[in-house]
C-alpha cells in the first residue's frame, strides 16, 4: 500500500469534513469547513497535511505555531484524524512526523498536542510515537452569541478603567 503524505488543497474539504464527523465526532457544516480551512490554509502560522491512498484522503492533521511567554517556540496539533479503517497502518504516526519535519525546519523546539481524557487509545498511540507527559488539565470556553459578528468600533482594547 503506497501512503503519500502532502499538504492540503482546499479540495480535500469534503474529506476532511467527513473524517472529523466520522472519527472525531464534530457536527460542524461542510461549508463552514471549507470557510475555515480556506483561511488556515493562508496562514503562514498554520499547517494542515493529509494523507491519501490512491488518490482518496483517509487521513490529516492539523498543526500551528504555539508561542508563549514563557516558553520556546513550538508547534501545536489541533486536530488529527484517520479513517478507522486505516488506522494502524502508520498513517497517523507519518502525519506527526510530517508535522514534526516542519516544526524543526522552522526553529520549533518541539510540538505538543492535548487529546480528550476519554481517548485512551489515543494516548497509548502518541506515547508509542515519543510524545511524553502526564499534566491533566480541564478544557473550558465561553461562546459568544453572534460571534460571526466582529464589533469594528473598539475591537482592540489597549486600557481599561474599572471604577469601584
Amino acid at each position: 500500500m503506497n501512503i503519500q503524505i502532502r499538504r492540503c488543497e482546499i479540495t480535500d474539504t469534503k474529506a476532511i469534513h467527513e473524517l472529523n464527523a466520522r472519527e472525531l465526532g464534530y457536527n460542524y457544516s461542510e461549508d463552514k469547513t471549507r470557510d475555515n480551512l480556506a483561511k488556515l490554509l493562508e496562514s503562514s502560522r498554520d499547517r494542515i497535511y493529509v494523507a491519501q491512498i490512491n488518490g482518496n484522503v483517509v487521513g490529516y492533521v492539523h498543526a500551528n505555531d504555539y508561542d508563549l511567554i514563557y516558553a520556546s517556540h513550538m508547534k501545536n496539533i489541533m486536530g488529527i484524524a484517520v479513517s478507522n479503517s486505516f488506522q494502524k497502518m502508520g498513517i497517523g504516526k507519518a502525519l506527526l512526523t510530517a508535522v514534526e519535519h516542519w516544526a524543526k525546519n522552522t526553529g520549533a523546539c518541539g510540538v505538543r498536542l492535548v487529546s480528550g481524557a476519554a481517548r485512551t487509545d489515543a494516548h497509548r498511540f502518541y506515547h508509542q510515537c515519543g510524545y511524553t507527559g502526564d499534566k491533566k488539565q480541564i478544557n473550558l470556553k465561553k461562546l459568544f452569541i453572534n460571534s460571526s459578528q466582529k464589533n469594528s468600533e473598539n475591537s482592540d482594547v489597549n486600557f481599561v478603567e474599572i471604577q469601584t
